[in-house]
């Protein structure tokens, strides 16, 4: 029943909006940098050596490749070179992950068409960190909530209330966005929970593998999910494997193959094909393992 919800979901809204939503980043230009850093990663690899630019021509554009073509570092050194609010523990100019493509991010030029300031980059990777982060915030608060009970227990109500102030404020807050919290449910319902609540329209989003935590179920509700925000003028950037998330409607598919990027149709892709092959005849891959 549940899987039909979210066809249903999917199909209306593609009926009701059409891909004709802002793209703000237009293209990137790749500046030539100094010799001395062509030792250096991510300056050697194939992809980086041979880009000269990237044009944006979707309001979704979907990065996919096999593991170590460069998808997420290309993703990555946009966020920086963007300063992207980050869904995770360290902002991108702090993150010590990030460092090696903050130094690629400033031969990065952008062209905007307008800029956006909103929007976020997310790794599906920090998303259970940051998850953990906001159960220990929820528990901090608490912890002060009834610090204060103790210490004003002998003052008024009013001054009680006031000193409580703060403190409520933050939790009804995150209740407010998360609810109970996003470790009180399933990875695949934080994600989502996490992805919606966080998001503002007319913003350019960065995500990184966001099927990890999702079943293909959540998949689908994940396309609903990005299909409504399209109507609301907002640009997805997205480096994924899942062939569900790759199919949604009207996206620009780019390819990450030997250090080269090209435009290919969803049909095309070794990860549609060679998914659809094992799911028809299992055993003719499985026999031999």
């Amino acid at each position: 029943r549940l899987f039909y919800r979210m066809l249903i979901r999917l199909t209306a809204a593609a009926k009701s909006t059409t891909l004709l939503a802002m793209i703000y980043l237009r293209s990137l230009v790749v500046r030539p940098w100094p010799e001395r850093l062509n030792g250096r990663f991510p300056f050697f690899l194939p992809l980086i050596q041979g880009l000269d630019g990237l044009e944006f021509r979707q309001p979704v554009t979907f990065f996919v490749g096999e593991n170590g073509t460069g998808k997420s570092t290309l993703l990555e050194a946009l966020a920086c070179a963007i300063d992207s609010i980050t869904v995770g523990a360290e902002p991108v100019r702090t993150d010590q992950t990030l460092a090696d493509v903050r130094a690629l991010s400033q031969y990065l030029k952008l062209v905007w068409a307008p800029r956006t300031r909103k929007g976020f980059f997310l790794r599906a990777e920090d998303f259970f960190g940051y998850a953990r982060r906001q159960a220990q915030i929820q528990a901090e608060m608490r912890a002060e909530l009834d610090r204060v009970d103790e210490e004003y227990r002998d003052r008024s109500d009013f001054a009680r209330g006031l000193a409580r102030m703060p403190f409520s404020r933050e939790l009804s807050d995150m209740r407010g966005r998360y609810g109970d919290g996003l470790d009180s449910i399933s990875h695949g319902e934080a994600f989502l929970k996490l992805f919606e609540s966080r998001f503002n329209p007319g913003g350019l989003y960065l995500l990184d593998e966001p099927e990890a935590p999702l079943s293909p179920l959540r998949q689908l509700a994940f396309l609903a999910s990005l299909k409504q925000m399209i109507a609301l003028d907002s640009q997805f950037i997205i480096a994924t494997h899942s062939p569900l998330i790759l199919a949604f409607p009207d996206a620009d598919i780019i390819q990450f193959d030997n250090g080269r990027l090209s435009r290919v149709a969803y049909e095309e892709l070794e990860h549609v094909r060679l998914t659809r092959d094992f799911l028809q005849n299992p055993a003719a891959f499985l026999r031999h393992l």
